[in-house]
């Protein structure tokens, strides 16, 4: 038994509005909220600090919580959910990101199942394999080394590992025992790690790459990271992103 929780904030500085982006029919927010529902959650919840996705979320039948809106995370707003909840330090909550309209719900379970079995993890993600020099320069793709008993060792913006003789992908055919992987923005979370993470200072890593994971790692933590059991199609960014996806799903 897990938990969905979709943080949703309607400001965004490339796509203004976007959880109320029309998608083939249906707002953003809906076909996220949709998606997670399609997974084995006991329930699905929005959490935002916007009445219009408030209404928005009501209209459709979905739940939506209200939080505050000086979060300086997502991870800080589904701290919050938990409280107004009362869910127990030891339930597992999943973060769904509120612009990935199509998200696979096996994807949901499979984080949520990873962690459930892994006890000494206290967040579980996903990665999937890196298959051009390209995106492992890109400082805008996360890259994530683990160890051989699948935890975390690192996150990191640069392209990690780093190939001191030879060149990356020499050799080598993209798959999932590959050791370039990208990491996938989706987590489960012990309700009590989300508890310690809203105590503890940013850290220093953390600040410099710009990843929160990385304050769980810094605090002696663990992260259960796996390949996911099937692609995660990108989250919506911008207009050309919205556009893509209505193609996508439209065929027009």
């Amino acid at each position: 038994m897990f938990t969905v929780i979709i943080p949703s904030r309607f400001s965004s500085s490339r796509l203004p509005g976007k959880p109320l982006a029309m998608i083939a029919g249906k707002t953003m927010i809906q076909r996220v909220y949709e998606q997670a529902s399609q997974s084995s959650a006991s329930r699905v919840i929005v959490a935002t600090d916007d009445m219009r996705i408030v209404d928005t979320v009501s209209s459709f039948g979905g739940e939506v919580c209200m939080t505050a809106s000086d979060h300086v995370s997502g991870t800080d707003r589904l701290q919050e959910v938990c409280g107004q909840y009362n869910l127990h330090k030891d339930d597992i909550v999943v973060n769904v990101q509120g612009d990935e309209p199509l998200i696979p719900p096996a994807v949901i379970d499979q984080v949520a199942g990873n962690l459930q079995q892994n006890s000494q993890a206290v967040v579980a993600t996903l990665s999937e394999p890196i298959a051009s020099v390209d995106d492992f320069n890109n400082p805008n793709i996360v890259k994530v080394v683990s160890d051989k008993t699948q935890y975390a060792l690192y996150f990191s913006r640069a392209s990690i590992p780093y190939y001191r003789e030879g060149k990356p992908f020499e050799g080598m055919a993209a798959n999932n025992e590959a050791p370039i992987q990208r990491h996938i923005g989706i987590y489960g979370y012990r309700v009590a790690a989300l508890q310690e993470f809203v105590a503890w200072p940013v850290g220093t890593l953390e600040s410099i790459e710009m990843l929160e994971q990385l304050r769980f790692l810094e605090n002696g933590k663990k992260i259960h990271v796996e390949p996911s059991c099937e692609a995660v199609p990108g989250g919506i960014d911008t207009p050309e992103d919205l556009a893509r996806i209505n193609q996508l799903l439209t065929g027009a």
